[in-house]
């Protein structure tokens, strides 16, 4: 390890004009990391990422449990990343489930999803729910980094007349919330996310903010006095992870700038915002590429990115699927339908295991950043075409810092309320509730040792 004059705080912030941007693990904050409560002297990253409108399970559970082998087609992008990976079998989402008059089924689907609580509405109220998974996780170590947490998107939510009924738009959209009633809505316009992220929240008309925005330079321009500084007091090995990682940040912001520069949009049939790569594959790998440089410079350690709202009509012609996805997952059966939805399931999955790869050479110290983090795929439906809400479609990916032993399919006993899980997340992220929704413990067997 290079030995330098000063321990840096993990928090260091490079600083410009009304500019910040966080860093990623160099060797010279490994002391400020050993003298701080974090197991392992290493942050643990957790992430969910949410698939609509169910799977095609036929095609996704590993044939026996164990390690595993041969992946199913639709599990198939993830072949490289298989030693990465735990697929868990028999995850329920209970209060999904219409049980009481609710938000409609995509809607209960997603919003009991991470709160583990029933969608309800009684006379003259709304719709109530929980305290999300990720939220009762950020609420306890939210203060360690800028964002307490991060809500991504990558579908605007419509309106509500749209939606199942008139109660069912919010609750399709929305993964975290912060209260029974406070959903936090996920961002989706790429250059909104960039500058939560990197830059400043300013509250301006809209003629002064395109005008701040036309004349500003980069944000790596105004943060460049603050960086060589820096770069003298840290040792070579540091200073080229520090030069890798503006690159990366360069590289972000110049995607953004050519993406609106263009003004290349997509039309799933629903409004999108100005500035979205014009295909799905591109606004996905740009907005997952956002999330691994906050997680690589600790801006924050909780995020959760829905793939699509719940119902989404997305059609996907970058893969000669022009037909809206919902509409293809009530198939009754139609072999044609059927196979359009296992493309669609597989390039989300191909997507996810870009992602993964990129996490897994991102470097952090003697590990890396797919090591130290535990990322959930999965969905609050399992069948789209029925609408169930059991044998759920669940991946957890990474090790958390030692914490799992992957390359696995482990089956629990049905009806296992898949808020347990969340709930043992939480544990290793050193937060111990008594409860995560309708938690009724942790899951056991994800580690080996």
């Amino acid at each position: 390890m290079i030995v330098t004059r000063r321990a840096l705080s993990r928090r260091t912030l490079l600083r410009g004009m009304g500019a910040a941007i966080g860093l990623p693990f160099l060797d010279a904050m490994a002391p400020a990391f050993a003298a701080s409560s974090i197991p392992g002297g290493r942050p643990v990253r957790a992430a969910w990422f949410y698939v609509p409108n169910g799977i095609d399970m036929r095609h996704w559970t590993p044939a026996e449990e164990g390690p595993l082998g041969t992946l199913p087609g639709i599990l198939a992008p993830l072949e490289p990343m298989k030693k990465e990976i735990t697929v868990l079998s028999n995850l329920t989402a209970n209060w999904g489930r219409p049980l009481l008059v609710g938000a409609g089924d995509h809607g209960r689907a997603a919003a009991a999803y991470m709160t583990g609580m029933e969608v309800y509405r009684t006379a003259g109220a709304d719709l109530k729910l929980g305290v999300s998974g990720d939220q009762v996780i950020a609420n306890a170590i939210g203060s360690q980094t800028k964002l307490p947490s991060l809500e991504v998107g990558m579908e605007e939510a419509r309106m509500a007349g749209n939606c199942d009924n008139g109660y069912s738009c919010a609750y399709a959209y929305n993964l975290a919330w912060r209260t029974e009633t406070q959903p936090l809505p996920p961002i989706s316009n790429p250059r909104n996310l960039f500058e939560r992220l990197f830059g400043t929240d300013i509250v301006e008309a809209p003629e002064a903010h395109a005008r701040r925005l036309a004349m500003r330079r980069s944000i790596l321009d105004q943060i460049l006095g603050d960086t060589q500084r820096l770069e003298a007091s840290l040792g070579a090995v540091d200073r080229r992870k520090l030069d890798e990682y503006l690159t990366s940040v360069r590289e972000i912001e110049q995607q953004v700038q050519r993406s609106e520069k263009e003004g290349l949009v997509i039309d799933p049939g629903m409004e999108k915002p100005y500035g979205v790569p014009a295909e799905f594959p591109d606004y996905f790998r740009l907005m997952t590429d956002m999330m691994l440089v906050a997680f690589k410079s600790d801006l924050t350690r909780v995020a959760t990115c829905m793939i699509g709202r719940e119902g989404s009509t997305r059609a996907y012609p970058e893969i000669g699927i022009p037909d809206g996805h919902h509409p293809l997952t009530h198939h009754m059966g139609n072999m044609t339908m059927l196979d359009k939805v296992r493309e669609i399931n597989a390039l989300h999955l191909k997507l996810f295991a870009e992602f993964l790869a990129k996490l897994k050479a991102t470097k952090e110290g003697d590990s890396n950043l797919l090591d130290q983090s535990l990322i959930i795929y999965g969905s609050g439906l399992s069948d789209g075409n029925v609408h169930t809400h059991d044998q759920l479609p669940t991946i957890l990916a990474g090790r958390g810092d030692n914490f799992v032993t992957p390359g696995r399919h482990i089956i629990y006993q049905r009806e296992t309320p898949v808020c347990n899980l969340f709930a043992t997340i939480a544990e290793r992220m050193g937060v111990r509730p008594e409860h995560v929704g309708d938690s009724t413990g942790r899951l056991p067997g994800l580690s080996l040792s």
